[in-house]
């Protein structure tokens, strides 16, 4: 391998691990086993894996910030991606500046625009959608810019997601297989193209293949709340619908105890399949079948691609898409 372009990525290839991992024994972390440890650090040595090169090149401009907008700090899925970025820009000695944006495309610009004027480095970006408002905020500025989590129809501004059309359709299909014909699809705004564009393509996929009609009343839009999840579930039901696919995990726990406090019997009466795999599926019971994420990776990836921007190196493709897939647990037969 080419020196310049070893990365985290290659380290815990190799070694089989996690990139949490490899960052915890770079930081020097304790909560590592010492079998791993030695593990990884020989294959440091051997692939010469230099984690603050990028800082060294930086060392004339004294400390190297990026800032971090996140539509919502409490939502899981969002805090899972930030220690992933977190830990790879500790990695390369930047400081990370946090600002919650509330999913309001107003305060996002808002929040933007106060990372630039405090001269920040670079962007990672995580919101539920691309405004054409802060579309033409990113294209103004010269600052480097990666969405985590999130897409770009488009494609124009660098990202790193999992394929959430082919993973909804994988979902879908799965549920399908289980002798389910009305499937409901329950998940954020459809005007968010992570939702409306992919989402909805992956599950109306599903549906074509298996020769089922699509029927627009089994698709339901709702904020991710575990509130509205609870919410959602007579609607649900009314539909007729005898698994649903859910976009949120916290969403999906509602939804789940909406239906046991109604006594409807899970797997057996009702199946259910969520999408982000959070420690919040392995907290609910029954124990909640999901599409997995690398959630951590997609933080850590999309910092890594930052650093690259930051940086000016070559890139070769800007969209990256990391690998995902379906753990059935207690919630689907």
């Amino acid at each position: 391998m080419d020196k310049q372009t070893i990365t985290i990525y290659d380290v815990a290839r190799e070694a089989s691990v996690s990139m949490a991992t490899v960052s915890r024994v770079v930081n020097g972390n304790p909560n590592v086993k010492p079998a791993t440890r030695k593990k990884v650090l020989e294959v440091i040595d051997r692939l010469d894996y230099r984690p603050n090169a990028v800082a060294r090149g930086l060392a004339s401009k004294k400390t190297t910030t990026v800032g971090v907008i996140i539509p919502d700090v409490t939502n899981i899925y969002f805090s899972s991606l930030a220690r992933g970025i977190d830990d790879v820009a500790t990695m390369y000695k930047y400081n990370i500046i946090l600002a919650n944006s509330d999913g309001n495309s107003q305060k996002e610009i808002q929040v933007l625009n106060t990372l630039l004027a405090k001269q920040v480095d670079g962007v990672i970006f995580m919101g539920h959608q691309i405004t054409d408002s802060i579309r033409t905020e990113f294209m103004r500025s010269k600052t480097p810019i990666v969405l985590a989590g999130s897409v770009d129809p488009d494609e124009q501004i660098g990202s790193v997601n999992i394929d959430y059309v082919a993973a909804i359709d994988e979902a879908t299909s799965t549920l399908i297989r289980h002798g389910n014909k009305k499937i409901a699809f329950v998940t954020g705004n459809l005007n968010q193209p992570i939702n409306g564009t992919y989402r909805l393509k992956g599950y109306k996929k599903a549906l074509a293949k298996a020769k089922i009609p699509y029927d627009p009343s089994l698709v339901f839009e709702t904020e991710y709340s575990y509130k509205a999840g609870e919410a959602v579930w007579d609607r649900v039901k009314a539909a007729g619908a005898t698994a649903a696919v859910i976009g949120d995990d916290e969403l999906a726990i509602g939804l789940l105890n909406g239906a046991g406090d109604d006594e409807i019997n899970i797997p057996n009466d009702f199946e259910l399949i969520t999408s982000n795999d959070s420690k919040l599926a392995e907290i609910a019971r029954p124990k909640m079948s999901s599409i997995t994420q690398p959630l951590y990776d997609i933080g850590a990836v999309a910092m890594r691609l930052l650093t690259k921007m930051m940086n000016k190196e070559d890139i070769a493709n800007q969209t990256i898409l990391l690998p995902y897939g379906i753990v059935e647990r207690g919630t689907t037969k």
